[in-house]
């Protein structure tokens, strides 16, 4: 093989030429470009013109290929396409075959050009009689320019209605294999040439793998909705059960023969309606393990102040989401400081506010639950309180466990006070 030259190199020609020793070369042309872009490559070699052609077809493909990365809904992805092909291909009849099975048949699901009615409705047999069907078939694009005379195919109903003459055909792939074919026509007169068939085969490529793309989101999203599904249904469940469980306990306190035995089984069905409460939180919210305290304390507030007629329950709080672990926690701890309020801030039965408040402050919050009762003997010593009162020890444990150290303070009452509770890590 002659070694090329750049003064023998004709106009136009391809600049990679091979040497001798059949390394390449790269060779000048005698045509330069300082175009930036499609549009403006396209404007300096003239629209009109085959190179002009080609490089639009580029543009098109260019464009089309980021949109399909941004599709969600096949629909649009497949109208997209068809719109995109026409366009590429300079007619204005195009259109998305999908192959069905069961009715073995290519049914047009989506298109341009076309008269109302056809496009998801109408379709064509899959055999090789049709040049789509041959293309579906054989795994091979088609090209027939002159259908009034082909002797290879028939020219299916649809297309002979809307005076198609030519037409062109690739297959659409994806991973499970052939889904379908993408074809373009034309009524006028003319020929699809074999350059055509890449623009029309990337673009086909682009289908099928932005369609494979959708088809794993739409799975991955219907498997995460009913993974949400069961964990709603669990957690409901729990919740009920629990429910259930606190209803039998009341029942078993209200015929227990001392007060002793009455006030714990009473206690532990309280401190029960406040972890069945916490569940009930977590399957009503759509923040998986997350739980807004500000929908889960007016509801646990409501329950207590069902339980205690004879006082007033009163909740301010701020929003503010914790993990579903420290919304238990903080439940248990209302629960218990709220109960705690109702047995000693008012004597010898006496009725009274209790006030529960959730200030948040910043990335962290502070919880106060309040009365305005006889307040706190004057040796009260949390530390020697805890060792005779399970309520004392539960509410100093679960602050820990939350935030910092609860404070017991007496001002007009009693306050028990937990600060710097954290939020949530996303």
């Amino acid at each position: 093989m002659t070694k090329t030259s750049a003064s023998s190199q004709p106009v136009g020609s391809n600049p990679v030429a091979f040497s001798a020793d059949n390394s390449l070369e790269v060779v000048e042309t005698t045509h330069r470009t300082e175009a930036g872009n499609f549009e403006e490559a396209v404007a300096e070699v003239g629209e009109g013109s085959m190179l002009g052609y080609r490089l639009t077809q580029q543009a098109i493909l260019s464009d089309f290929g980021l949109r399909a990365l941004q599709r969600s809904s096949l629909d649009d992805l497949l109208d997209d396409a068809a719109q995109s092909a026409a366009q590429g291909m300079r007619t204005s009849l195009a259109k998305i075959l999908e192959y069905r099975r069961d009715q073995a048949d290519l049914l047009i699901r989506a298109g341009v050009g076309w008269q109302k009615g056809v496009v998801g409705k109408a379709s064509i047999g899959a055999d090789a009689g049709s040049p789509a069907g041959f293309a579906f078939q054989s795994g091979s694009p088609v090209i027939s320019n002159h259908l009034e005379k082909e002797e290879r195919f028939r020219t299916p109903e649809v297309m002979a209605r809307h005076g198609v003459r030519r037409a062109i055909n690739v297959v659409i792939a994806r991973i499970g294999g052939p889904w379908g074919v993408l074809e373009v026509d034309s009524s006028n007169a003319g020929e699809f040439e074999a350059a055509d068939l890449a623009f029309l085969q990337g673009l086909a490529n682009l289908v099928g793998v932005a369609s494979d793309r959708i088809a794993a989101e739409e799975q991955l999203r219907q498997s995460l909705e009913h993974q949400r599904m069961l964990v709603k249904e669990a957690s409901h469940r729990v919740k009920n059960s629990l429910a259930m469980l606190s209803s039998l306990m009341k029942m078993q306190a209200r015929s227990a023969k001392t007060d002793e035995t009455m006030t714990a089984l009473g206690d532990a069905s309280d401190r029960i309606l406040a972890v069945a409460a916490t569940h009930d939180q977590v399957w009503r919210q759509e923040a998986g393990d997350k739980v807004d305290l500000l929908e889960l304390l007016p509801q646990l507030c409501h329950q207590l102040d069902a339980q205690a007629p004879d006082h007033s329950i009163h909740c301010d709080i701020d929003s503010f989401v914790v993990t579903a672990s420290a919304a238990t926690s903080i439940a248990l701890l209302v629960t218990e400081a709220v109960t705690n309020a109702m047995k000693y801030a008012y004597l010898d039965g006496g009725s009274g506010k209790i006030e529960i408040k959730l200030e948040r402050i910043g990335e962290t919050a502070t919880l106060v639950v309040s009365d305005n009762g006889a307040g706190l003997p004057e040796d009260f010593d949390p530390n020697k309180a805890q060792i005779s009162s399970l309520g004392i020890r539960l509410i100093r444990t679960l602050s820990a466990s939350v935030g910092s150290e609860v404070q017991f303070w007496a001002d007009k009452g009693t306050k028990v006070v937990v600060a710097n509770i954290k939020g949530s890590v996303e």
